[in-house]
């Protein structure tokens, strides 16, 4: 700012300068230049601003204990997925975001459009960028990152593949071991019944992963005129009891939402695999039937329909409910926190523990399947 004064006989009442006042600094830099014509000369002042510390990353914000959100948002909106008061939050994690792409030197244009707008939008803390980096450098994750619902959860979980591996790798020894621990004597007499179960398992574990495992939403915000049900699940965690991202918060109402979706789409992977297992079960029946004639009145065709819609209910039920403890509360509540620094112990205790809740899958189902009557222990002569 420049004032000038004209050469004047009156006096002007300025306060007098306090040469012991303490100063202020400013946030911004202000330049101040005096000029008076009388004295030719000019003043200059200048304030420089403070130096301001680089913000710290926040993964996971813990108040409002399970929503994990801001304490003052936990509850969120019915379908927006974290309140309307997390601005702040979001301002932090394009900061933090914008940070941490610098520091190793990469831009948006260089990250995948879903990736980068998650970013620009201040969905995305710095310390998920980092983490995607890190995944980039695996030739294998660097593929699997291509598609949205690898990258949506490994951002979340960068050991997500690994428990993919383990879950598949060990499903049919664990549920042939269940399996023969329930039926023992008959378990050869009813190896046809083992055979089903075994493969609606393998057909059935991968998806009991991936549907359950938390994630880092990268969807695009969903349209203005969409109806007010789909605004709601839009909200809600992939993971019902999942740890909400730093400027977001889910209510109990949406974790509750998380349940009941995944149960439904467990519902259909659990029919469809049966059906699966089912149909190619009777085909061997029917083909040792024709081969050996005296076992035709021992074998008996397994019902397709109620066993397919039987096993759809137990996994919408008793699947669901265990596989999300055991992402969201387990592995990601208690385990990560514990051991995120020995990657190796983690993985080899989250190795015993899906072991053993595969296990006790197995065990539950053929308890199940004989109460509701779809299998039936035979006696031995």
């Amino acid at each position: 700012m420049a004032t000038c004064f004209a050469p004047s006989n009156h006096s002007l009442g300025f306060t007098e300068l306090n040469p012991n006042r303490p100063s202020y600094s400013l946030p911004f830099n202000v330049s101040l230049r005096t000029t008076t014509a009388v004295a030719a000369a000019s003043t200059t002042l200048t304030w420089r601003p403070n130096h301001i510390p680089k913000r710290p990353v926040l993964l996971f914000s813990g108040g409002g204990g399970i929503d994990g959100g801001s304490g003052r948002n936990s509850g969120g909106g019915g379908g927006g997925g974290g309140g309307e008061g997390d601005e702040q939050g979001f301002g932090g994690n394009r900061e933090d975001a914008f940070l941490a792409m610098a520091e190793i030197g990469r831009s948006l244009e260089s990250l995948p459009k879903d990736f980068a707008a998650a970013i620009e939008s201040g969905r995305i803390p710095g310390s998920i960028v980092v983490r995607y980096f890190e995944l980039e450098k695996s030739p294998l994750l660097r593929w699997l990152l291509q598609f949205g619902g690898f990258k949506e959860r490994l951002l979340a979980d960068d050991l997500f593949f690994a428990k993919v591996f383990i879950e598949c790798g060990v499903g049919m020894f664990t549920k042939t071991a269940a399996e023969y621990e329930k039926r023992r004597e008959n378990f050869f007499k009813e190896l046809e019944i083992v055979f089903a179960d075994v493969v609606m398992a393998i057909i059935a574990d991968f998806m009991l992963v991936y549907l359950p495992a938390p994630t880092v939403s990268l969807r695009p915000p969903i349209a203005v005129n969409a109806g007010s049900i789909a605004k709601f699940f839009y909200g809600c965690p992939d993971n019902a009891f999942q740890i909400a991202l730093a400027g977001t918060s889910y209510s109990f109402l949406q974790r509750i939402g998380a349940i009941v979706r995944n149960g439904t789409k467990l519902f259909a992977v659990g029919t469809a695999s049966s059906l699966v297992g089912t149909v190619v079960t009777n085909t061997l029946i029917n083909a040792r039937k024709a081969v050996d004639k005296s076992s035709a009145d021992e074998l008996e065709n397994v019902p397709v329909l109620a066993t397919s819609v039987g096993y759809g209910i137990y996994m919408a039920v008793s699947s669901n409910l265990r596989y999300q403890l055991l992402a969201g509360v387990i592995e990601q509540r208690i385990l990560e926190p514990l051991l995120h620094q020995q990657k190796l112990m983690l993985s080899a205790i989250c190795f015993a523990v899906r072991t053993g809740n595969t296990y006790l899958g197995s065990l539950l189902w053929v308890d199940y399947a004989r109460w509701v009557g779809l299998q039936k222990a035979q006696e031995l002569e």
